[in-house]
């Protein structure tokens, strides 16, 4: 069975810095091309996904609200995704989710639950001003 497991939410001040973690099982890093990503979504708002890393490739995709801010990386020895999250903003405020695995990263921005590949429960971010 397929689980992710998301780490590393909290209370951080406008400017600072986060690193998300998200352990997956079920499926391995190494064995397959796929690709793995990370959405959010804010209080009240649509969900977005934000990031996408194909795993054999390490190619990477960055929505335009997180490019040149944030930073998504694995390492295959751990099956474990992480999101380096700098500069952050009041409006970056929302429930992170990993999700994955998936056979590449198009549509990697739509925020769907019923999407084709598996979700973890998420973790809060809180950005203060």
């Amino acid at each position: 069975e397929v689980q992710l497991v998301e780490f590393g939410g909290g209370l951080v001040q406008a400017g600072g810095s986060l690193t998300l973690s998200c352990v997956a099982s079920g499926f391995s890093f190494s064995s397959r091309d796929y690709a793995v990503r990370w959405l959010r979504q804010a209080p009240g708002k649509d969900g977005e996904g934000i990031s996408c890393i194909t795993l054999k490739h390490g190619n990477t995709y960055y929505s335009d609200s997180v490019k040149g801010r944030f930073t998504i990386s694995v390492d295959k020895a751990k099956n474990t995704a992480y999101l380096q999250m700098d500069n952050l903003k009041p409006e970056d405020t929302a429930v992170y989710y990993c999700a994955g695995p998936r056979l590449d990263c198009s549509r990697y921005e739509q925020f769907n639950r019923y999407d084709i590949d598996y979700w973890g429960k998420g973790t809060a971010v809180t950005v203060s001003s």
